[in-house]
């Protein structure tokens, strides 16, 4: 198990981590202003370190905002901060998504569709489709 120590003045306190990269993506997020221990737990507590580096490097506010503890400023700081950081830093690449892909995901995702129906409606879409093309596929496969 890894670990990382603080000492306050008030408290020593030890987190434990499975995981270099858990603990590496904690030291990361606590470096940022107003971003202490407790949320930063939060943080990896309600998506992997994958996940994490994946809305990073897409910058999307909305995964961060879902988790506890997070709202929409803050979202935006830890976008901020944490991009170009998180993925290169941790060692961990973010699942690949091309432009167009990615901007499709985008607007299932601001239409208010979860992760895993975004995910699910572009794994059903043609290799080569394009950004408008691709979205109306989308819609149609997730209205059924």
């Amino acid at each position: 198990m890894l670990t990382h120590f603080v000492v306050r003045e008030d408290a020593q306190i030890l987190y434990g981590f499975a995981s270099d990269t858990e603990r590496a993506a904690f030291r990361e997020l606590i470096k940022i202003s107003g971003v202490g221990p407790r949320t930063a737990l939060s943080v990896l507590s309600g998506m992997s370190v994958g996940e994490l580096s994946q809305a990073v490097t897409l910058q999307e506010a909305g995964r961060l905002i879902k988790v506890p503890g997070i709202g929409k400023k803050t979202a935006e700081r830890l976008l901020l901060e944490l991009k170009g950081k998180l993925g290169a830093e941790l060692g961990t690449t973010p699942s690949p998504v091309d432009g167009a892909q990615g901007d499709i995901l985008q607007a299932l995702l601001a239409l208010g569709y979860s992760d895993k129906e975004a995910a699910a409606a572009l794994k059903a879409l043609p290799a080569n489709v394009g950004v408008s093309e691709g979205i109306k596929l989308a819609l149609k496969a997730l209205a059924r």
